[in-house]
C-alpha cells in the first residue's frame, strides 16, 4: 500500500467531517472505526501491536520522538498520516483543548468463542455497566493484574465511546473486550473451566477474603445503582462481599472489581 502524508487544514474536509462524527455511536458502529486521543494512549497501541487507519498530528506533537516513532509505524502499516491544526483536532475529539495526536482505530469484532480462557487466570465481567468511566478504569485495572480481557454483559456503555477509551489510558488496547448477552455467556463459561465469583449482598454471601479462588477466575461485578440480578448472582459458583464499615452500602462498581482482582492476584502470587 502507498505510503501516505498529507496536510488538512479546513474544518468543511469531507475526512475530517467524516470522522468526526464518531463521537455518536451509530457512526462507530457503521464504520467499525473508534477514536483514540493522545500521544500515550497511541504509543500503548503502537507497543501493542495496534496502528491507526489515519493518525492526525498538530505541529507540536509531531515533533516528539514518540510521535515520530508512531508515523513511521503508521504509514510502514499503509496507515494516512494528516498534518493538521489545533481546531481541526477539537473537532475530531470534542475538548476544547485537545491532544496533538488523535488516531482512528479499527474496531475488534472479538466474540467469545475468539477468547482462550486459560490465557489469563483472571476475568473481568461487567453486567450492564452504563459509565464510561468505569469501563475505562476496569480496563486498567485487567491490565494491571494480567487479566485476559473484560466481557460486558448487556446494554452497557459503548467501550469505544471517546470518554471510555480516554479512561481506559490505552489498555482498550491491551485487553480483549467482548459484548454479549447473559445467555450467551454462561453456557460459554459452562463449556470449558472457569470459576464465576459474583459480588453479592445476600444471606449466602461469603467474605471475600474467606474464599479460594480457581483459575481461570471470572470476577462478575452488577450494574453501578441496581446491582447483579439475582437469577445472575444465583448461578455464579461463589458469591461473595467486600466489608463496608462506614455508612455507605456499596463500593463503586470499578473499585469492587479492582478489589476482587487484586485479591484474586494476591492469593495466585502467593
Amino acid at each position: 500500500m502507498t505510503h501516505r502524508r498529507s496536510r488538512i487544514e479546513s474544518l468543511s474536509n469531507p475526512l475530517v467531517k467524516r470522522m468526526r462524527l464518531l463521537r455518536e455511536k451509530r457512526h462507530r458502529r457503521a464504520e467499525g472505526l473508534f477514536l483514540a486521543e493522545g500521544l500515550r494512549i497511541a504509543t500503548e497501541a503502537r507497543e501493542a501491536g495496534i496502528l491507526p487507519r489515519w493518525l492526525f498530528l498538530a505541529e507540536e506533537g509531531a515533533a516528539h520522538p514518540l510521535a515520530r516513532a508512531l508515523i513511521d509505524a503508521t504509514l510502514a502499516s499503509g496507515g494516512e498520516v494528516i498534518d493538521t491544526t489545533p481546531a481541526i483536532l477539537s473537532k475530531l475529539s470534542g475538548k476544547d483543548n485537545p491532544q496533538t495526536v488523535v488516531g482512528i482505530y479499527a474496531e475488534p469484532r472479538t466474540a467469545l468463542s475468539d477468547l482462550d480462557r486459560d490465557a489469563a487466570p483472571i476475568w473481568l465481567v461487567a453486567e450492564r455497566l452504563r459509565d464510561p468511566g468505569n469501563l475505562g478504569t476496569m480496563l486498567r485495572t485487567g491490565d494491571a493484574v494480567g487479566a485476559g480481557g473484560l466481557i460486558l454483559l448487556g446494554e452497557s456503555t459503548d467501550p469505544y465511546g471517546v470518554e471510555a477509551v480516554r479512561a481506559s489510558m490505552g489498555a482498550i488496547f491491551t485487553q480483549r473486550l467482548v459484548q454479549a448477552e447473559w445467555d450467551e455467556f454462561l453456557p460459554w463459561l459452562r463449556s470449558g473451566r472457569g470459576e464465576l465469583v459474583a459480588t453479592w449482598l445476600g444471606d449466602d454471601t461469603k467474605d471475600y477474603q474467606a474464599v479460594h479462588y480457581a483459575a481461570p477466575t471470572f470476577i462478575l461485578i452488577g450494574n453501578e445503582s441496581q446491582g447483579l440480578p439475582q437469577a445472575y448472582a444465583e448461578a455464579a459458583d461463589v458469591r461473595v462481599k467486600m466489608p463496608m464499615m462506614g455508612k455507605a452500602d456499596s463500593l463503586n462498581a470499578a473499585v469492587a472489581a479492582a478489589v476482587m482482582a487484586y485479591e484474586v492476584l494476591n492469593q495466585q502470587r502467593s
